[in-house]
């Protein structure tokens, strides 16, 4: 590759690099290059301050203190001292930028998204050249995932927007590319998909840095690793000589010590929710159809599919985000004419990504435990000394309590949730709704969530989990379901063992 060919993508540099935040120490002399041509892991444990750094680089995140040689950029034959004239070749991608459509309620089209990404704005501003619709086309083909052009994105799944928001970052043709866990959330399908386009960067020299917490998400196209503990550098260097697999395996953990259940929850057997012939629409999207589903109390229920085949969905018509079009019925537990939803939600812990959207990055870890007490997002009136207690007693049990005063901004991907389990078991639930609950998570803390549901399963506790990897199936699972386009493909006692090998989505493609 020429000099001059590797001038048109950025250098990145860090000299001794110290990032604190509320007067506590994250990043800790943190020296690296990223050079045109390298194409960088970044590996550590929760917490370690990984995302962080991808942020000082992409330039939204400001060293302590900041100093002419802290953070400097090569391109094209310039040294830039600052991300001002460069921040805008860099392509970030991360799971707050996806949070940002949930939030807001940016429900474009997929193309209009992908779009975005020709002018850098958030929302659509400026009608699509026909030069630039072929640039948005040809990075959907390039995705595999052209048929999604003409969805609204928030009726996509979270797998679906991933790749969406990896083809708007293409066609604003960065000069460096940052991807702070894009395999997250991806079923089998489309992780062979982003692995096959990072794989296919190894003729370009887009030099790119890409976060991860699982071995078989290293791709193979990596030439660099970076690890990180406690914000500094154990290792920097060739892939090949990284220790990546002490930092990347599944580690074991002991069983957590779970206080006993505080609330009284249905006899085994007792019907918690059901579905019946229900069909749920999203936009004018057909997202579940004919469903009939029941959970009973000590039911482990794990929903697997592709992505887009309607699994959050379902979790959030239980929980009552969504409503059944009529001819379906929803039936809860306790809940009759007169008795509002927030009764069941209350008795209900759901950890889902869309709650990391909607909790406003400015709450404290204990504000957003104690909304855990009244199944709300922030909190309408003052914690109750009640509240308080609860709150506290949760924050402890997920070992959390030592980030009590700390917002929500300040937080790794991996320690926000642990938060929202906290504030998901703060009243000790009836019944458990998860999606996705380890994704971006090391593997000590899977081990640790994975005790957790285990034992309130034990408890008496109804568990509806989605998952795409059989390797985090719950021991307790007694029933599985499998959703192709929305639609039931098998729905019954669970067939195999958590340990086989068996593919974990259909064959035929999922809408």
């Amino acid at each position: 590759m020429t000099s001059t060919h590797n001038a048109r993508f950025i250098e990145a540099r860090l000299r001794g690099m110290r990032l604190a935040r509320s007067g506590r120490m994250i990043l800790k002399d943190v020296t690296w290059t990223v050079r045109p041509g390298e194409r960088w892991v970044l590996a550590g444990a929760n917490g370690a301050g990984k995302t962080q750094l991808l942020k000082v680089v992409a330039g939204s995140v400001w060293p302590t203190p900041e100093a002419p040689r802290v953070r400097q950029y090569l391109w094209r034959g310039e040294l830039w001292r600052a991300p001002q004239g460069v921040a805008e070749q860099i392509g970030y991608l991360g799971p707050e930028r996806q949070d940002k459509y949930e939030r807001y309620g940016w429900n474009h089209t997929v193309e209009a998204v992908v779009g975005t990404g020709v002018h850098r704005t958030d929302i659509p501003l400026h009608a699509l050249s026909a030069a630039e619709r072929k640039r948005v086309t040809a990075a959907l083909r390039r995705l595999g995932i052209t048929p999604l052009a003409r969805r609204p994105f928030l009726t996509l799944s979270y797998g679906e927007r991933r790749l969406a928001l990896l083809a708007r970052a293409l066609v604003s043709r960065p000069r460096l590319l940052l991807l702070d866990e894009l395999l997250n959330g991806l079923d089998a399908l489309n992780r062979a998909r982003a692995l096959r386009w990072l794989q296919s960067t190894s003729r370009s020299a887009l030099p790119w840095v890409l976060s991860v917490h699982r071995a078989e998400d290293v791709p193979g196209a990596a030439t660099h690793a970076l690890i990180l503990d406690r914000g500094r550098i154990v290792f920097r260097g060739p892939r090949a000589r990284a220790p990546l697999a002490r930092w990347l395996v599944e580690g074991a953990r002991a069983p957590a010590r779970v206080a006993p259940a505080r609330n009284r929850r249905p006899a085994p057997g007792t019907v918690v929710v059901s579905l019946s012939a229900a069909d749920v629409h999203l936009d004018e999207h057909v997202a579940l159809r004919n469903l009939t589903l029941t959970v009973r109390a000590g039911e482990c229920w794990v929903v697997h599919g592709r992505n887009g085949s309607g699994k959050t969905t379902l979790l959030r018509t239980l929980y009552g985000d969504h409503g059944v079009a009529a001819g379906g019925r929803i039936e809860r537990a306790g809940i009759g004419p007169g008795v509002p939803l927030e009764a069941f939600q209350r008795r209900v812990a759901l950890v889902a990504p869309h709650l990391q959207a909607n909790h406003s990055p400015g709450l404290t870890v204990a504000e957003v435990v104690q909304s855990g007490r009244y199944a709300s997002i922030g909190l309408n009136d003052a914690p109750s000394a009640a509240d308080r207690a609860a709150a506290r007693r949760a924050m402890r049990e997920f070992a959390v309590l030592r980030l009590a005063g700390r917002t929500l901004r300040e937080l790794s991907y991996g320690q926000l949730r642990r938060v929202l389990f906290a504030r998901a078991w703060v009243n000790r639930p009836a019944l458990l709704l998860l999606d996705e609950p380890f994704a971006g998570v090391d593997g000590p803390t899977q081990s640790d969530l994975q005790a957790r549901i285990e034992r309130l399963s034990a408890e008496g506790a109804a568990v509806v989990i989605v998952v795409h990897r059989r390797a985090e199936w719950p021991r307790c699972v007694t029933h599985e379901l499998q959703l192709c386009g929305g639609a039931t493909r098998y729905a019954g006692p669970v067939r195999l063992s958590r340990g086989s090998s068996r593919s974990e989505t259909p064959t035929r493609p999922g809408r």
